[in-house]
């Protein structure tokens, strides 16, 4: 039986078809005041339903299967679910998330390798979530398994909508908005509230509804801490999608949000049940606090992201190139020297990811991680990298940013002007207007502006995560070097 056939029993790889019918199950979104009667073919969700489908066809291509997928007990599944034993594994994992990100280079960041690479960590430690209830370890080793061997496509959400700052600041939460537990019954959860914000949502096939950040352990927290996962076409969930960024331009007009647009969503919950398997935390607030690091699903969640990361970095070099090439900036050492700090960032971002890889190690379970400390780094920077990178952009494009015609204007009555006065030294009109409307999507669309938002808030506000950087980084020897100088004789 070939892959292709495989993908029709349920056990493995799917293809884009098969993807794409999934999405068809009564879903609730609504986007631009409207409720949405079929995601895969809404002008605003369409296309970027369409690009994911593409990409889960490319899980066929025998050119790219050893890399992207690994074969166990005779199927086939996606890299990003494969437990890694070995550095060996952890390179390959590192090399199918880099695969998976060029394809768009790093414009759709949420593949579904991201959320693969989360489960896989919770389903290989199942003895942590068993220290709530042995049955909450089994409901998650079930649900990974489940996901893989249907190759699910998942989106999340961790974030609580903020009522009162200060209420939010001593980790409490408000009944009024944040989602929470309302009663219990033989079937499962019965939960109500909102969260947000859930990348993805309306083209994902699950949703993981996993503990928030911080929260402080007391009575009154308690129906706010769990951790479950249920299908988005679950009765009473609800997606309140963002404005979307596809405007049904030409890929020549749109060249990335025609094809990238991940839509963003608030998600509702009106008295949704959670059955009990699929319930995997409930009721105690300090676990649902050490969840992602102990069971390491933020290292392979930041292994992912570097991979991104760095395919998107190398994507902005190789236009800021093409642009000083258009017109023959690239001979002016002034502009060299703008464009190298771009090549700066891309090289850090790959060597923190040939840093993390090359001392991956085994972990208390005897499954191997990557080093943290190097994507750690990484996930700290770049957040204040990707916006530098569009600057950039914004400088050397200046005003070719706006000398943009459409594509109808190259064969309209205009079309002349257009091919006389658009040209450069070394492209023609055509080929100038499509490489700054690309530099346009990136820099100065409603697309590539909340791509640069994105990459603010990627992992959370940058204050708390240097915080948190400050708190895990290894002091002690540094800061004893310092005393022993200070003590030498």
């Amino acid at each position: 039986m070939s892959a292709q056939e495989k993908a029709t029993t349920g056990k493995g790889i799917r293809n884009g078809e098969q993807y794409l019918e999934g999405l068809r199950d009564g879903r609730d979104v609504w986007i631009h005041g409207e409720k949405v009667k079929d995601v895969t073919r809404h002008p605003g969700l369409s296309r970027g339903a369409q690009t994911l489908a593409s990409f889960m066809d490319r899980q066929f291509d025998p050119a790219l299967q050893d890399t992207i997928t690994y074969e166990e007990d005779g199927n086939r599944y996606a890299t990003s679910f494969m437990i890694p034993k070995s550095k060996d594994d952890v390179v390959k994992r590192g090399a199918a998330f880099y695969e998976w990100a060029t394809w768009s280079n790093g414009m759709f960041g949420r593949t579904p390798d991201y959320k693969n690479a989360s489960l896989m960590a919770f389903g290989s430690a199942t003895d942590f979530l068993a220290e709530g209830k042995p049955e909450y370890g089994e409901n998650m080793k079930a649900y990974y398994e489940y996901v893989r061997d249907n190759d699910k496509v998942l989106t999340h959400t961790l974030v609580n909508p903020t009522f009162n700052h200060a209420q939010a600041q001593e980790g409490k939460y408000s009944d009024k908005v944040a989602l929470q537990v309302v009663r219990e019954t033989d079937a499962g959860l019965v939960v109500s509230g909102a969260r947000l914000l859930a990348t993805l949502g309306p083209h994902a096939d699950e949703i993981e509804v996993f503990p928030s950040t911080l929260l402080k352990a007391s009575e009154e927290n308690l129906p706010f801490a769990f951790a479950f996962a249920i299908p988005i076409g679950t009765p009473g969930l609800r997606l309140i999608c963002r404005d979307s960024y596809d405007h049904e331009k030409s890929h020549f007009d749109a060249p990335l949000s025609s094809r990238f647009e991940e839509m963003d969503a608030v998600v509702t919950f009106d008295n949704v049940l959670v059955p009990w398997e699929r319930v995997f935390m409930y009721r105690d607030p300090l676990m649902c606090n050490r969840a992602f690091a102990e069971t390491n699903a933020v290292i392979h969640m930041m292994h992912q992201v570097a991979c991104g990361k760095l395919a998107k970095a190398e994507f902005i070099v190789g236009l800021l190139c093409a642009m000083a090439k258009a017109t023959g900036k690239d001979k002016d050492m002034n502009i060299k020297g703008q464009i190298a700090e771009a090549m700066w960032i891309a090289e850090s971002v790959r060597a923190f990811r040939y840093s993390a890889e090359q001392q991956a190690h085994p972990d208390q379970r005897g499954n191997y991680i990557p080093l943290r400390r190097p994507l750690d780094t990484s996930r700290n920077l770049f957040p204040k990298m990707y916006p530098r990178l569009v600057e950039m952009v914004q400088l050397l494009g200046s005003s070719s940013l706006m000398a943009t015609p459409s594509e109808a204007d190259l064969t309209n009555d205009i079309a002349h002007d257009v091919g006389q006065y658009f040209q450069t030294v070394n492209l023609d009109s055509r080929e100038r207007i499509a490489l700054f409307r690309l530099a346009h999507d990136v820099a100065v669309s409603g697309f590539g502006n909340r791509q640069a938002l994105y990459e603010r808030f990627f992992f959370g506000p940058q204050n708390v995560m240097a915080s948190i950087y400050f708190d895990l980084y290894n002091k002690d020897d540094m800061m004893d070097r310092v005393t022993e100088l200070l003590n030498r004789e």
